[in-house]
């Protein structure tokens, strides 16, 4: 016999169809429907609500074979076949971590050929994998952020099947795997939540409608929530999530429910024996996501930090467009080294109004916070989806790689920037809906059209050529510029994991001198001394030493280094 339950406190009356056949359920007094039914192990079933002849997908449901529309089918954690008795994990904090998109990141698209990939990973260096989200959306492609049946995995990719191959050839080869986790909001097809029950507020957010986090029966939502975050670290074995946007979810309850999800995540964590992390996508610059619940924080281990890609790229680039105004000069750029945000309870030109809160460095590890020189949003969500590479030198693109993996805080590279790839990643979507297709395409236009560009030049999402455009192009590695740019990104990501003093973690250890008319910026982390020269004139640059590793004209000198425009050195001092 199979149990099948399903939280449905708004229909008089649910039942069970498995396999064409209806049964009835039975009602508890906490609004749980549940029934016992002799099937298959692979059987396809769905919910009946009221007198809606509509079988509805399980809102827990563990797959979706047909899409997100259709029947739901049985899937059996504990059958999966795993080798990865020996992984015993490690916490992401100082690691190196690889995003990527798994439509686009092979030509195949699926968890499978990512496995191809992942030697190539290894030699590169990283330690951790994280992929985009991976739960069941509507549509063959897309990014994966407006699913709506948050316990299954995409089809298209592989399946649970496909995705138990790839995280279990991860830990072979001594990865670790983060998966991006959407909470905050639901896609706008295939969302049949709201029949079940209040899982939705009169919040909104940018992408729709908010989820029920302090509402009447918030309870089971967000028992819903917390328990798809342990699924798949518990049934899939990820090491870790990464959280969507967290600023977006309105939790005004004594006790948030990302602390809440903390401590389930470490009591996981001693269960399983191994280490598992949570990190945060937020913009609010609030160190209380990272403070430990001792200290009156949340407890995550790590949280991802705009301010540092915005500092690094706008002084690097010279853009200066709406977030970026605060940015771009060295000032800006050193402050933000030294202290992990730069709006830290300052004004915000952007905002109209004070943002952030400092950092207590003699708490916080730097490893707490993440920098970065590219991600998915940072490069798709530009108007045309354009990588750094395609407007930036490579000595640009080496000053940004060598700031970013040769800092104190967790790096992360998003796929394809360690050898400049010459392809966009840019924004794209397959909904079937022809009135939604419009809308999305539409909107995305209206959007920066609004900001001055003309909308014949904004991909359209639902052109499948925009997909195909934004795939990575492997033959481009082995081309002469791209394969040094690669060497130079596996060297540094070696120097990091190879010298003591760039694992230290401490803001307190970390020194930090510049010129801001000369353009050039020094960054020492005890012996190890990074030397960028962001202009495009030679300047001496007081730091010298024996070079370890640079990019463009460096000339070592008695007591200083001279460094060619757009050139970096690595040196160990003396």
């Amino acid at each position: 016999m199979t149990d099948f339950a399903v939280w449905a406190p708004l229909p008089k009356l649910v039942r069970l169809d498995v396999d064409g056949t209806v049964h009835d359920m039975t009602a508890d007094d906490d609004g749980w429907w549940r029934a016992s039914v002799d099937c298959a192990a692979d059987a396809r079933y769905g919910f009946l609500l009221d007198d809606d002849p509509a079988v509805l997908p399980d809102p827990r449901s563990p797959r979706q074979p047909d899409g997100v529309h259709e029947r739901s089918q049985l899937w059996d954690p504990t059958a999966a076949h795993w080798t990865d008795q020996q992984w015993n994990g490690r916490s992401i904090e100082g690691a190196v971590i690889y995003e990527l998109h798994t439509g686009t990141f092979t030509a195949a698209g699926t968890f499978d050929a990512a496995i191809d990939k992942l030697d190539y990973l290894v030699d590169l260096g990283v330690d951790f994998v994280e992929l985009m989200p991976v739960n069941a959306f509507n549509g063959a492609h897309g990014w994966g952020y407006d699913g709506v049946l948050w316990y299954a995995v995409h089809e298209p990719y592989g399946g649970p099947d496909g995705l138990v191959r790839l995280i279990d050839a991860c830990h072979a080869r001594g990865l670790g795997v983060l998966i991006d986790a959407v909470f905050n909001h639901l896609g706008p097809s295939g969302n049949y939540l709201p029949q079940f029950g209040p899982y939705l507020s009169a919040v909104s957010n940018p992408w729709g409608e908010g989820v029920n986090l302090a509402g009447p029966d918030a309870d089971e939502v967000r028992r819903y929530i917390i328990d798809c975050a342990l699924r798949w670290m518990r049934e899939f074995h990820a090491d870790g999530l990464r959280l969507d946007a967290v600023h977006a979810l309105v939790d005004n309850t004594a006790i948030h429910i990302l602390e809440e999800m903390a401590a389930e995540t470490d009591a996981l964590s001693a269960e399983l024996g191994r280490p598992l992390s949570l990190i945060a996508e937020s913009d609010l610059n609030d160190p209380r996501l990272i403070t430990p619940r001792d200290h009156g924080g949340y407890g995550l281990t790590a949280q991802w930090d705009d301010d540092i890609h915005h500092a690094i790229h706008t002084a690097v680039s010279g853009e200066r467009q709406g977030y970026y105004a605060d940015f771009g000069s060295m000032s800006a750029l050193a402050t933000t080294l030294r202290n992990g945000y730069f709006h830290a309870g300052t004004y915000s030109s952007f905002r109209h109004r004070r943002h952030g809160r400092p950092l207590d460095k003699s708490l916080i590890p730097a490893t707490r916070l993440m920098a970065y020189t590219c991600t998915h949003d940072q490069v798709g969500n530009r108007a045309v989806g354009d990588r750094p590479s395609q407007n930036l030198d490579h000595g640009q693109l080496a000053i940004k790689a060598a700031l970013a993996l040769g800092s104190p805080y967790t790096a992360m590279l998003f796929m394809g920037e360690e050898w400049a790839s010459s392809r966009p990643f840019q924004f794209f979507s397959s909904h079937p809906e022809p009135e939604l297709a419009r809308a999305t395409a539409d909107g995305r236009k209206a959007e920066f059209a609004d900001h001055g560009w003309d909308a014949a030049e904004i991909p359209d999402p639902q052109d499948p050529q925009t997909f195909l455009r934004s795939k990575l192009d492997w033959a481009e590695v082995s081309d002469s510029e791209h394969a040094r740019m690669l060497g130079f990104y596996r060297d540094l990501i070696a120097l990091r994991h190879s010298e003591p003093a760039m694992a230290n973690p401490w803001l307190t250890h970390l020194a930090v001198e510049y010129d801001e008319e000369q353009r050039w910026i020094v960054m020492r982390r005890g012996p190890i001394a990074i030397a960028c020269n962001l202009g495009t004139e030679d300047v001496d640059v007081p730091a010298a030493g024996e070079p370890v590793l640079g990019w463009g004209g460096i000339a070592a000198e008695t007591d200083t280094t001279r460094l060619a425009g757009h050139s970096v050195a690595v040196l160990r001092t003396t």
